[in-house]
């Protein structure tokens, strides 16, 4: 692997047990692919890899997780190369981390760490700090026995920040005290959303949700969808960048179909391989938009090798979070960077290759959301008393259509949703 170091970035040594009879993995990943995609969690957390090592093993070693002889070598080797941490591909227990940093002589973090010090510094929103902070400390406490003095490790390393730089306390009595304030508080935030989502339900504007692996473009696509809106402006754009888990919290905004009816949009944090239960335990209530989508678009990275796999995982959460029955169509991205055909298709699904950046397909795009949408959709012929014009008014806000009149009121014939035909199915002209 060539990397172009930099002085102020920590080098990092990348470990891989490949073990033959045992495997604490849960995904089907292989080996060589998972060290790929932790190369790309190492620079996405702001280090250099500046080696990489694998070891087989019939099972990992309970004290040193790959052997006190291995340990030695990744000492000499991190001597050689002058590396300043050893990164696991693979979660270990805090005695563990403690046997292997006292032999090694030097940091020692498993993958769990590098990705929940990643969202540590892309968490903007006090909700985003607080989902890591609770992630963070919940899958510390259990190692305390084996960190010991070296729990409170603060500083502005990788492995070693939270949210605020916030040292953490070394007592378990502390730290659980801490979770249920962090708990409370999010509880809190949760409220404040459901208060707000039950006003977006109440309007009745259904609601996409864009899921997917990180770096597959769902911000991109996100913001090609809001441009389509009557009162898009520049400033409704949200951050986008080459990079694992650019954005974390979840961006809801508006655009318009086709046919103008409008439609709310949601972004969501992506997913990775054997990303923390910890932390998809601490974001559920963030992901609970996805629940209470009308649709959800799959956004797969085309281009990227592994892609089967990604799909996998993607699903593995939803099903984790009760959105696995979601209707989905899968949006294949970034197809200008593809040089086969046709890959992988989900059976039985409804798919479309786009380049959100490029604009390719984009149209199609929005076309089969709506058609999604509409099959949700009634068709209804409504006659409106001249004194509910406000009805009428109402439903040319949300569905495109003409009106007639006869002398006693409106006659309209549109699609609606099923909540908006319980609502004025008392007008239907029979």
């Amino acid at each position: 692997m060539e990397n172009k170091l930099d002085i102020n970035k920590p080098k990092m040594i990348l470990m891989g047990l490949n073990v033959t009879t045992y495997s604490k993995r849960s995904n089907k990943f292989n080996l060589e692919e998972s060290m790929e995609e932790l190369e790309e969690l190492a620079k996405a957390a702001g280090g250099d890899v500046v080696g990489v090592m694998i070891q087989n093993r019939e099972t990992y070693d309970v004290a040193y997780y790959v052997g006190k002889g291995k340990a030695e070598e990744i000492r000499d080797y991190k001597d050689k190369l002058g590396a300043d941490m050893i990164v696991f591909n693979e979660e270990l227990s805090g005695a563990q981390i403690r046997n292997l940093e006292e032999l090694i002589s030097s940091k020692v973090i498993d993958r769990t760490t590098l990705i929940l010090d990643i969202f540590a510094q892309r968490a903007i929103s006090k909700e985003g700090r607080l989902q890591v902070e609770l992630a963070q400390l919940k899958y510390r406490i259990p190692r305390l026995i084996g960190f010991g003095a070296e729990m409170s490790r603060t500083g502005a390393g990788i492995g070693t920040r939270g949210p605020g730089e916030k040292k953490l306390e070394t007592d378990k009595r502390h730290i659980r005290r801490r979770i249920v304030e962090i708990k409370k508080e999010l509880d809190e935030i949760k409220s404040n959303r459901a208060v707000q989502r039950s006003k977006r339900l109440k309007s009745s504007l259904p609601i996409v949700a864009l899921v997917g692996y990180t770096n597959a473009g769902k911000s991109t696509i996100l913001n090609e969808l809001i441009k389509t809106h009557k009162e898009y402006e520049e400033d409704k754009k949200v951050f986008v960048k080459d990079m694992l888990f650019a954005t974390l919290d979840t961006s809801l905004r508006k655009a318009s179909l086709p046919s103008n009816k409008e439609y709310l949009v949601t972004d969501t944090v992506g997913f990775v391989s054997d990303l923390p239960h910890d932390l998809v335990d601490a974001f559920k209530s963030t992901l609970e938009e996805v629940v209470y989508a009308d649709i959800l678009l799959h956004v797969v990275d085309s281009s990227n090798e592994h892609f089967k796999l990604q799909i996998e995982t993607t699903k593995q959460v939803l099903s984790e979070i009760g959105a696995e029955n979601k209707k989905t169509i899968y949006v294949f991205n970034k197809a200008d960077k593809v040089n086969f055909e046709i890959p992988f298709i989900p059976q039985g699904e409804e798919y479309i290759f786009i380049s959100a950046k490029s604009g390719y397909n984009m149209d199609v795009l929005l076309e089969e959301i709506e058609k999604s949408l509409k099959s949700n959709l009634v068709k209804v012929e409504l006659k409106i008393p001249f004194d509910k014009g406000d009805i009428v008014s109402s439903l040319h806000k949300k569905y495109k259509f003409t009106e007639e009149y006869d002398e006693n009121g409106f006659i309209i014939s549109l699609e609606i949703d099923e909540e908006d035909f319980g609502r004025y199915k008392e007008y239907l002209n029979d």
